[in-house]
């Protein structure tokens, strides 16, 4: 997976995972809920470019085949 990711990727995951270590340093509750917040947004994601795939016949790509029915 982190091949797929690159290097900017990795870099933002990275980042992403660092500034929420240092909201849950101030306040673990913030920090789970922007953790939830982030989680859903790339499961929204996941699920928008999994529907788009499967409208394309792509649908098997993401590991999913459009989300989760």
């Amino acid at each position: 997976m982190l091949d797929k990711l690159g290097a900017k990727g990795i870099v933002g995951v990275l980042l992403l995972l660092g500034g929420i270590g240092v909201i849950a340093y101030v306040d673990l509750i913030i920090a789970a809920g922007i953790g939830l917040v982030v989680l859903g947004f790339v499961l929204t994601a996941w699920g928008l470019v999994s529907g788009l795939m499967a409208s394309f016949g792509l649908g098997g790509m993401m590991g999913g085949g459009g989300g989760f029915e």
